[in-house]
C-alpha cells in the first residue's frame, strides 16, 4: 500500500473513531436525544472529514516533497476514511435503544482502534499489545472525559 494512502487511511480512521465517539458521548450525556446524537454524527462526518482532509493536505504540502499526486491521495483517503467511519456510528443509533447504541458504538470504535493498532504493530514488528493498549487507553480516556463534560454541561446549562 502506498505511503500516502496509508497516511490518509490511518489518520482518517483514528480521527473518525476518536472525534465521533467523543462527540456522541458528550451529546448523549448532555441531551439524551437520539436526533441530536445523529445530527452530531452526520455533522462530524462532513465538516470534520473536510477539515481533517485539508489539514493533511496542508501538512503534506509543507513537507515540500513536490509529489502532488501523493498529496491528493492522502487528502482523499483522509476524507473518505473519516467520512465512512463516522457514518458507521449512525447505524447502531438508528437501530437500537440509545443507551445500548452508545455502548455498541464505544465497543465498535475501540475495536476499530485495536484493529488498526494491531496492523500498525505488525508492520513495525513490535509487540501488538503495547500499541493496542496505548491507543485503546486514549480512546477510553476520550469517552470518559466527554461523558463527564456532557454531564457538566447538562447540569450547568440545563
Amino acid at each position: 500500500m502506498k505511503s500516502s494512502f496509508k497516511t490518509g487511511l490511518s489518520f482518517g480512521l483514528t480521527s473518525g473513531v476518536i472525534t465521533t465517539l467523543g462527540l456522541m458521548v458528550g451529546l448523549h450525556s448532555g441531551t439524551h436525544s437520539r436526533s441530536v446524537v445523529i445530527g452530531g454524527i452526520v455533522t462530524i462526518a462532513v465538516a470534520d472529514a473536510m477539515s481533517d482532509a485539508l489539514g493533511i493536505h496542508i501538512a503534506e504540502e509543507s513537507r515540500n516533497n513536490g509529489n502532488v499526486s501523493e498529496i491528493w491521495e492522502s487528502t482523499i483517503a483522509t476524507f473518505m476514511a473519516k467520512f465512512v467511519i463516522a457514518l458507521t456510528f449512525v447505524v447502531p443509533v438508528l437501530l437500537l435503544p440509545l443507551e445500548v447504541a452508545m455502548m455498541v458504538s464505544v465497543g465498535w470504535g475501540l475495536a476499530l482502534l485495536a484493529g488498526l493498532s494491531f496492523l500498525l504493530a505488525r508492520a513495525q514488528q513490535i509487540p501488538a499489545w503495547k500499541v493496542i493498549a496505548e491507543h485503546v487507553v486514549i480512546g477510553v480516556s476520550v469517552v470518559a472525559i466527554t461523558h463527564y463534560v456532557g454531564d457538566w454541561i447538562h447540569s450547568t446549562l440545563g
